[in-house]
Formats: C-alpha cells, structure tokens, sequence
C-alpha cells in the first residue's frame, strides 16, 4: 500500500521511494528580471537539484510571457514550458497570455486530480497565480496538506490564505535561478529529512544529472588556472589596445585609463574564478568583485587567491543559511557579501605582501634571465612555444606567465614570443600553402587559417595540418621560431598576443624591434615551407609522367 505522504509526511524518516514534486508558475513580474525570461535554463536549474536530492519531477506548469506580468496584456505573447520525460524543458504551447491561461486551467484540473490520487508529493511553486490558473491544483495540496516550498511575495501570500502548507518562502529580489532552485529543493529536503548536497557549477542549460564534468564535485575541484586565466584575457587585451592607442600622438590622456585598468586587472581575475569555482553565477560574480577590489594591492595573484578563496566559501554560506531557513533573497545577500568579503579581508590584511612579491619575482626572474643572455633567452623561448602548445603545455604555463607579465606592465616578454613564434610562423606556413598548396583541398584551408593568423592573432592550429602531414614543415615552424624569439631576445621586444599582427608593434616596448622579429619568422616559415610545396608538387609531378599507362 502507497504510504501516504501529506498528512503523515512531516518529518519522517526517508523512505525507500523516489518524492514526487511538481512546478508551478510563471515568469511573473520581478521573476522575469531574475532568470524567469529564461525557462529553459529556469527549468534545467530546478530539475539538476531534484535530481540532486533523489526527487521526480512529475509535472511542470511554467507559463513564460514575453513581458513582465505586472500590468500585463492578454494579448501578450507567452509559452507554457514543460519538461520531458528526460527532464529537458521545451515549449509546448506557443500564443497569447490568454490562449496559454486556458490551456493552463486544463492541465491544473489533471495536476489536481493527481494530486488527490495521491500521485504528488510536494509542490515548488514560482510567481504562481493561487487565483486563478492554479487554484484547483494548489487547493488539492492545501487539502491534502502537501508541502509547498516557493518564491513570489505576493502569490506566496495568497497560496497561504488558501491553506497551503508552506515550507519555505521568499521574495525573488536579490536571487538567481540557481539559488532559488537550492532553495526549494533545500526546503523540501529539510522536510522530508532527505539527504541533500546542491549540485552547483557545471551547466544548468541541459537536462538534470547531465552537465558534464564537475558538475557534481566539490567546489575545490572546479578550480582551474587555466581556465580563470584563459577567461580573463578580454581584460588583458583591453588593456593591451588602450596601451597602443595611448601612443598615438595626441592621445595621452588614456594614460590614466590604462593605469585604471591595469589596477583593475585583480578585480577581474577575482570575479572570474570566484563565479568559476563557487558555480552560483550573480553570487560568485559578487563575491569575486567585493574580494578583488580589496586584493587589488596583491596584484594578478592576490586577485586570483581571493578569487578563488571566494569561490570555495560561498557554496558552504549558502547551504549553511538555507539550512537554517533564510529566505532565499537573504541567503543570496549574506553569500554574496561574506563570500567576498572574509577572502578579500584575508588578502587586504595578510596575503597581499606575499602575493604582489610572488608576482614581482616572477617578473623579475623574466627579466634576469633576458638580461643574462638575451639572445640564448630569446632563442630558447622561441623554440619551446610548438611543443609547448601542442604538448598542451602552452594554456597551463605559458598564457598565465602572459597575463601576469602584462598585470604587472601592461606588456610581456612571452606575449611577444607567443606574437613571433607561434602567430607569424603560423601565418607564414599557411600563406605559403595558399601561394602554392599540395593539393585543391589544402589552399582553403590554409586561406581561413592565415586570415584568422593576421587579422585576429589567434589560431595558431591552422598550420597543425601541414606540421604533421610533413614533419620537415615541423622543423621549418622550430627554425623559424627560434630564429624569431632570438631576435626578441636581442631587441628586447615586449608586447602581447590575441592581437592583430598589425596592432603588435605599437603596443611593443620596441616597434621596429617588433617588426623585424616578425617579419623574420615570417620570412623563413613562408620562404621554407613554399620551397618545400613546390619541390614535393613537381616531384609528384615528375613521378607522374614517368610512371608507365596502366
């Protein structure tokens, strides 16, 4: 026999059965401004933590109109969104707030027969209207004494006039789809004594229990210098072409605004590891910009620790203050500001002396072996950034030396190695497969490739075909490479990558340094690998005329 779970359920032990819940609601008023314009992702956020916590998602009634509800039209467009039998969300009726309010009232009758059956255990209820589209479904709960866990101001108060059972309750300010899910299922958790851990990072765009890796672990495993690194070069780059427009005769007065941003640049590593690490996008943003700004004095690494430091704090104060039934909009609140502000203090205080010294030492170890042997240092550089990056090495070792070179100067010794070695040897290989390729196939290839190379400083795997379809194409990339960092090296050339090849020389300490390390990559990649294309076409060639007719 079914073990009735409304009247008796309050706070029993969990057992051996998966909880049904059902969603109702709306993209409402305040909601639309709070996630409710983006159901899908809404929806997907919902479902991951059910999931998390061992419950069903048995029915979802989410009506997501074009405009905010407050004032609003019949005639407005809106969708009723459901979600499938594997937990995906998708539209299912598409027309005017009026002609989605009907179908509503169809499906709340058949919801609240389930629920008399028995077949529901508990509600999540979102700007619902206890009114009108949801009355008859959450009358059943309010009869069969269901527990209701929602957000919503005033739609929650007239669901608690009709009688409903209400086990956590919040306003919707200062919350994001992510937190407000935790804390229905939380709510529920707690009522049903259930064993629940959020599920936070990863992606909540896809069906529950399938975000991909890292979805599910602890927040100390989503750290990646890599990956904080790699998302903050806008920033960097930013800063980059301020630096070259500020030269330009006439154009001093961004000087200030480079000096702005480069004390800024903690700020934005801070909040970009912080929303990685904790996974509570809004809240991790907070909290990594309130730690930044006070690790500003740290600098990249001071950033980068509070950050971090920030990331793993806030999903521990959330679960903490919804265990304790803070509302939703003060369990944001609280995260946001103490997630941010105890690493930011820890750093303000303590860490900064240790992490700006870090960061000068690693400038000046830079520095020291340039200055040892300019020419040895150069060369050497040059020749490790192919196996670098195609060991994999570059994104974990090389790109963080970029961007801490550039937060402490604007401009980076590697950043001109990463211009030289790897943009314009790239270029040079693919330009001179487009002047003369082996094949039809491989000019267009090497076309895009080379104009992404000059016009963009990225995607130096264009050439990747050509390297290993010919490993002396490979070692004519060292050559050059080596031949272009040496004269790096000797310049003492500095500037940045991920920039227009043109734009280069002006944001370098040197610009005909610049230029002339370039152009002599350039020159040998091209002049070597076009050599080669046309020897190996005419032995084939060759090849071809003497072979005898078959």
């Amino acid at each position: 026999m079914k073990e009735e779970s409304t009247a008796a359920g309050d706070a029993s032990p969990q057992l051996e059965r998966v909880r049904t819940v059902a969603v109702l609601g709306s993209s409402g008023g305040n909601l639309r401004s709070h996630g409710g314009d983006d159901p899908h992702r809404l929806l997907s956020g919902v479902g991951r933590q059910a999931a998390a916590a061992g419950f069903e998602l048995v029915d979802v009634q989410f009506v997501a109109a074009s405009a905010s509800m407050d004032g609003i039209s019949a005639d407005t467009s809106a969708q009723l969104w459901t979600v499938s039998a594997d937990g995906v969300p998708f539209a299912y009726v598409d027309g005017t707030l009026d002609e989605v309010n009907t179908a509503v009232r169809e499906q709340d009758a058949i919801l609240a027969e389930r629920i008399r059956a028995g077949e529901v255990d508990g509600l999540i209820i979102m700007s619902a209207d206890p009114t009108d589209v949801n009355a008859q479904a959450l009358a059943a709960a309010a009869e069969a004494g269901l527990p209701v866990a929602g957000t919503g101001g005033s739609s929650l108060a007239q669901a608690q006039q009709l009688g409903v059972r209400m086990v956590t309750v919040s306003g919707t300010t200062g919350t994001t789809s992510t937190t407000r899910a935790v804390a229905y299922v939380s709510g529920l958790a707690r009522h049903w004594s259930v064993k629940y851990r959020p599920v936070l990072g990863g992606s909540s765009s896809g069906p529950a229990g399938a975000d991909g890796p890292g979805a599910e672990a602890p927040a100390w495993r989503r750290i990646s210098i890599r990956g904080i690194m790699v998302g903050s070069i806008p920033a960097f780059i930013a800063l980059a072409l301020v630096l070259a427009v500020s030269r330009i005769p006439g154009a001093d007065f961004l000087a200030p605004v480079f000096d702005l941003l480069l004390a800024s640049l903690p700020v934005v590593v801070s909040v970009v590891a912080a929303r990685r690490v904790s996974g509570l996008d809004e809240v991790g943003v907070v909290a990594g910009a309130l730690a930044g700004i006070l690790a500003q004095e740290g600098g990249i690494l001071g950033g980068l620790v509070s950050g971090i430091l920030a990331g793993l704090v806030a999903p521990t104060i959330i679960r903490w203050t919804l265990a304790r039934r803070f509302p939703a909009t003060t369990a944001n609140i609280v995260t946001g500001a103490f997630a941010g502000l105890v690493p930011g203090l820890l750093v303000y205080f303590a860490l900064a002396p240790f992490t700006s010294l870090l960061g000068d030492w690693v400038k000046a170890g830079i520095e020291s072996a340039v200055d040892f042997s300019p020419l040895l240092a150069g060369a050497l550089a040059g020749l490790a950034m192919w196996p670098a990056i195609i060991g994999g090495v570059y994104h974990s070792v090389i790109l963080p030396l970029v961007l801490l070179e550039m937060g402490e100067k604007g401009h980076s010794f590697f950043g001109a190695i990463d211009m030289v070695s790897l943009v314009m040897v790239s270029f040079g290989i693919t330009l001179a497969n487009v002047v003369r390729s082996r094949t039809s196939g491989e000019r267009a290839l090497a076309g895009s490739g080379s104009a992404v190379n000059v016009f963009f400083g990225t995607f130096v795997e264009a050439s990747y075909p050509f390297m290993f379809g010919d490993k002396r194409v490979f070692a004519i990339a060292l050559v050059a490479a080596t031949a272009g960092g040496t004269v790096v090296g000797i310049t003492g050339a500095e500037a940045s990558a991920y920039l227009p090849a043109f734009v280069a020389p002006f944001i370098s300490t040197t610009t005909w340094g610049m230029v002339l390390a370039m152009a002599v990559a350039f020159a040998i990649a091209f002049a070597a690998t076009l050599v080669l294309n046309i020897v190996v076409t005419r032995k084939r060639q060759d090849d071809a005329v003497e072979a005898p007719p078959v």
